[in-house]
């Protein structure tokens, strides 16, 4: 019992340095994240870019979604968040078509919940423009409207952009997260994606401060 109470008399009397809950440490290169090399261009002018790769199937993509809508909705100013449906196959590309259709219909903002809810709540798959026209036009769509968005030379000109980029930064898998052109962020839990994230668009805002 002596023994036990100067443990504990022990244990009290340590500095405060000692028993503190360490912080989250720095996001580190190499496992937090990646340095493109050489990095590069954005489209987002002043802002700072950050590009989501993503796929209404992935699971991955599902379980980030709300914690990265919950970001968006307080990101900074300075950054544009830019969404990329990436198309790894044939059978993903009728969903990349759907993400800029409904995009150019401004019902993006509408279905994109719903799109993935299909998917990995209701296990629908949506693989051809049929299926995905009928799910869709359940939400008040129009078919033809739709299909002519679909169909489009500007949604067109966007799968082509989607592709490049996927190849350009090598995009391996999904969820992948891109900022400013220079980091690469995968392979995390989902809050610790948002958590890199915030340090690596402080960190490409002073790199690009510094270049002024």
């Amino acid at each position: 019992m002596k023994f036990l109470k100067n443990l504990i008399a022990s244990i009290i009397m340590l500095p405060a340095f000692l028993l503190a809950v360490p912080a989250s440490a720095e996001a580190l290169a190499g496992s937090d994240y990646t340095v493109i090399n050489p990095a590069q261009p954005t489209n987002t002018g002043n802002k700072i870019e950050v590009l989501e790769f993503f796929f209404y199937g992935c699971s991955h993509c599902f379980h980030l979604h709300p914690e990265l809508a919950a970001w968006e909705k307080k990101m900074p100013k300075d950054v544009e968040l830019v969404l990329v449906p990436t198309v790894f196959n044939p059978q993903w590309e009728p969903m990349a078509y759907t993400y800029y259709a409904l995009e150019a219909l401004g019902q993006l903002n509408k279905l994109h919940n719903d799109l993935y809810d299909a998917w990995n709540v209701k296990q629908r798959i949506l693989t051809d423009e049929a299926g995905i026209t009928d799910f869709i036009s359940k939400f008040g769509v129009d078919k033809k409207s739709f299909s002519d968005a679909y169909h489009s030379f500007g949604v067109q000109s966007k799968i082509t952009r989607s592709k490049q980029l996927t190849q350009t930064y090598r995009i391996s898998g999904t969820p992948t997260v891109i900022v400013d052109g220079k980091y690469l962020i995968n392979g995390l839990q989902p809050g610790d994606t948002i958590r890199v994230l915030r340090e690596l668009i402080e960190k490409a805002r002073k790199e690009r401060t510094g270049k002024r």
